[in-house]
């Protein structure tokens, strides 16, 4: 077993964003009352939880993450439920969208505040869902409370322009919501994802419908709660669970406007056809197999501080991650032993104890998938250096959840499947690099372009190299990082659009222009 040996990179802020509030928390009991009170009712239509009204072929048994144990069993929405769902956010839209943009900023804050007073229960309910460590749970809360709070606050900005031509006519623009959007999330940050797309949705004024990963779907209802809560219009905001077959349904509707995706490439592509259809408008992100580039006058610790925030977050499960790591070949030796040493201390366990840095993998199929990846690279020549294996627990709890000591792997090479692939788990691949023009050309031969990261203490390099990176989400000395108004999304196959920043307003709104004439009309015939 891992040694239970604090590790440095924690003390991050990013982990620390509720460290007072945690130290007077009282222990809960592990079973949330919000997820089993309301287990057959996780759909969210017109203001209240629900049943699924017709059901799909799409059946799933929904199970905890840290224990595999059984939470219910969730079947796929059909066609009427997903109807249903529409229809609501439809009535909705018309007195949504006649608010003003501060009343609608004002709405959005309230559901912040409510976020906020509700962490802990909100928190629970993820790492249930997910297997995430709790820390990192609290903060993804918060993260979309600020999300709510940020967008809140710029929604009365949303504006247009003013163009003078001849004669003293002119011309304005003005920004309009799009009507009923659809949000179809991940599963690895449930909370998160589900804010970054309604709260711009509904600060532009429209209403949406989301559909959660039939994986984590429990925080999404929640939210729906804390949202009528707020006093927003019945319907303005509801869920729809289910499947693929169910995401299909919500993206062929006719009466929606704007589907934002976040998944898969394979899956981002099949959203695109279905939109294509409607010549919807889209926000789609997606994967990615992104970069971190070391130099050799880099803070070592501070670049291995970097690795493990780049690759270890929610058991590395987190599509803008850095799994490929180049060292320069000067240090690479120094640093890998460095990163071993760290990452042999992380505390793997009860993903509801404040203490534990990894959690479980988020099923038993996707464990064995990652396995897979590791033992493949290894037969392709990579190296183990530490992690990869399975840890199981005496505690009854814990023994049947899939979790997985954090694996770093050297002698890795760019033809490897492991250093291509999206392999989305605790798994960092060292690569060795020997200049810098040599090491750019590699890290941008991939389809992918989410994400990427520099450490050097050389400021003309770092921009230098940024600059060249093809990439849309980059870092400078840091990774992972997302303050609120960070714009987010990728290059290539890794998506289309942004989030969690101003410039999303955009895609949740559509641009009218109206010429207005102050003469009379200059006809030639």
């Amino acid at each position: 077993m891992i040694p239970q040996i604090s590790v440095r990179y924690l003390n991050h802020s990013h982990f620390n964003c509720y460290a007072s509030l945690i130290n007077k928390l009282s222990l809960l009991s592990r079973t949330c009352s919000s997820a089993s009170d309301n287990a057959l009712k996780l759909n969210y239509i017109n203001g209240q939880r629900c049943h699924v009204a017709d059901e799909a072929e799409e059946r799933f048994k929904i199970r905890e993450p840290a224990t595999n144990k059984l939470i219910g069993n969730l079947s796929s929405s059909g066609p009427k439920t997903v109807n249903d769902g529409v229809k609501s956010a439809l009535s909705a839209f018309p007195e949504w969208s006649a608010q003003t943009s501060i009343d609608r900023g004002r709405a959005l804050l309230r559901i912040s505040k409510l976020l906020r007073q509700r962490n802990e229960e909100i928190a629970r309910l993820e790492v249930r869902d997910t297997g995430k460590p709790i820390s990192e749970a609290r903060c993804d809360v918060e993260s979309a409370a600020e999300c709510f709070e940020y967008f809140g606050g710029i929604a009365a900005t949303l504006s247009g322009q003013h163009f003078e031509f001849a004669n003293g006519s002119f011309a304005y623009t003005k920004r309009e919501p799009l009507g009923v959007c659809v949000g179809i999330g991940a599963w690895n940050f449930p909370i998160q994802i589900v804010s970054w797309k309604t709260a711009p949705a509904l600060a532009c004024g429209n209403t949406i419908v989301y559909k959660p990963s039939q994986m984590t779907p429990m925080s999404s209802s929640l939210l729906g709660d804390i949202i009528t809560e707020a006093g927003l219009p019945l319907g303005c905001y509801n869920v729809v669970q289910g499947g693929s077959q169910t995401g299909r349904l919500l993206c062929e509707h006719p009466s929606v406007a704007k589907v934002s995706f976040t998944g898969s490439v394979p899956v981002g592509k099949k959203i695109m056809s279905y939109c294509s259809s409607g010549v919807k408008h889209s926000t789609i992100e997606l994967g990615g197999k992104s970069p971190l580039i070391v130099f050799p006058d880099s803070d070592i610790d501070n670049a291995v501080s970097g690795t493990l925030m780049a690759n270890f977050l929610s058991q590395g499960q987190v599509c803008s991650n850095a799994a490929r790591v180049y060292i320069h070949d000067s240090i690479i030796d120094d640093f890998v032993t460095r990163l071993m040493e760290r990452t042999k201390k992380m505390i793997i366990g009860d993903p509801f104890k404040q203490e534990t840095q990894v959690g479980a993998l988020i099923s038993e199929e996707h464990y064995h998938r990652v396995k897979a990846y590791i033992d493949q690279a290894v037969t392709e020549g990579a190296r183990i250096r530490c992690g990869g294996e399975r840890v199981v627990f005496d505690n009854s709890e814990l023994a049947g959840g899939f979790y997985m000591s954090p694996c770093v792997l050297d002698s890795c090479h760019d033809d490897m499947t492991i250093v291509k692939e999206e392999v989305f788990g605790p798994v960092v691949s060292i690569l060795s690099f020997k200049d810098e023009e040599e090491v750019l050309e590699r890290a941008n031969n991939t389809v992918f372009g989410l994400s990427a990261g520099v450490f050097t203490k050389d400021i003309q390099r770092a921009h230098r190299v940024i600059a060249k990176l093809q990439a849309g989400s980059c870092w400078i000395n840091n990774y992972n990082i997302y303050p609120t108004g960070f714009p987010f999304g990728g290059y290539k196959e890794s998506g289309i659009g942004r989030e969690n920043c101003a410039q999303t307003l955009n895609h949740y709104s559509q641009l009218k222009t109206v010429y207005v004439e102050m003469g009379d009309v200059d006809c030639p015939f």
